[in-house]
């Protein structure tokens, strides 16, 4: 089943004690369909400028996915610059450039206009609920932010998220949109809002879903899955949403929503936000195996199995 992703391509300047890279590929959307490239097919709609070229183009097509929906304007790629230090969680943004991003409205190529799966990125969540709008026929629909947008926005974020399956998001940014310091009063307000599910992302801690009563054949109950202790974080940059291509991408590979279904999402996604921090940008993205995914997936199980 094919999968529709709407957000950012940027090129990036990273720098962390291992290293430093500059015009690297990244952005939520690249990140994203890099990430669940390796589990279904992927569509991407996000805009570049006149710096994004061939060799861009074909880091995606490499990876068969479809890059029809990325439109081409005049000016500059967004951008970001940002510093990590010795703690991995500890980042110093230097500078943030929306350049074409800045003035982005999705546009739905026709051929786009059956994908079942939608992942909507970190935009804002008035253009997140135009596309849901324009995509009745989707058979399930998650959706990232910020604490930009929660800050600026909250009422189109609320309304946004009261029309979707699922919300994606890290723990700082659900006590910022709840008002809650408590995790889960927190999750409980914002499943108050409508969505289904709601995934909190723990960083290297793991993430866990949170379900309303009864939703995809949960009891309400959460479940939580740990993340890989890793000896070498190189770069933090887009694990959250290489987590969400992978979680997405597996549900979408399995064409039905289940209680099992989102237990192994979960597994595939700590695996895929793992390995992206591995090396700078998308670089270890680039390099996987579907083998490789599978095995440390089997590590996943081993950590976790009881009996």
């Amino acid at each position: 089943m094919a999968i529709l992703v709407v957000g950012s391509v940027a090129l990036d300047d990273i720098q962390s004690p291992y290293g430093k890279v500059r015009a690297s590929l990244g952005g939520s959307a690249t990140f994203f369909a890099l990430s669940a490239s390796y589990f279904t097919q992927v569509r991407v709609i996000a805009v570049v400028g006149e710096d994004f070229g061939k060799q861009h183009e074909d880091v995606f097509r490499k990876h068969g996915i479809d890059i029809t929906g990325i439109e081409h304007a005049a000016g500059k790629t967004f951008h970001w610059s940002g510093e990590y230090g010795e703690n991995p969680n500890d980042c110093k943004m230097h500078d943030l450039q929306m350049n074409v991003f800045e003035k982005f409205q999705p546009k739905i190529p026709a051929g786009y206009r059956d994908s079942e799966y939608i992942f909507l990125g970190n935009i804002n969540p008035e253009l997140q609920s135009e596309v849901r709008k324009q995509m009745r026929g989707a058979k399930f629909v998650g959706l990232d932010t910020h604490p930009f947008w929660i800050e600026t926005t909250p009422q189109q974020l609320a309304q946004a998220i009261g029309d979707i399956d699922i919300m994606i998001i890290n723990d700082g940014e659900a006590r910022q949109f709840a008002k809650d310091n408590n995790l889960l009063r927190s999750a409980n307000k914002i499943l108050a809002l409508g969505p289904k599910a709601l995934v909190i992302k723990h960083g290297e801690y793991g993430a866990t879903i949170f379900f309303q009563k009864g939703a995809f054949g949960f009891g309400g109950h959460p479940f939580r899955a740990p993340a890989l202790p890793l000896d070498e974080v190189r770069d933090p940059t887009g694990a959250g949403d290489a987590f969400a291509g992978g979680f997405l991408g597996y549900i979408a590979s399995q064409g039905k929503v289940t209680a099992d279904v989102f237990k192994r999402a979960m597994f595939y996604g700590g695996v895929m936000g793992g390995f992206a921090v591995e090396r700078f940008g998308t670089e270890r993205l680039l390099t996987l195996t579907r083998q490789e995914i599978d095995a440390r997936f089997q590590l996943f199980r081993e950590m976790t199995h009881l009996e």
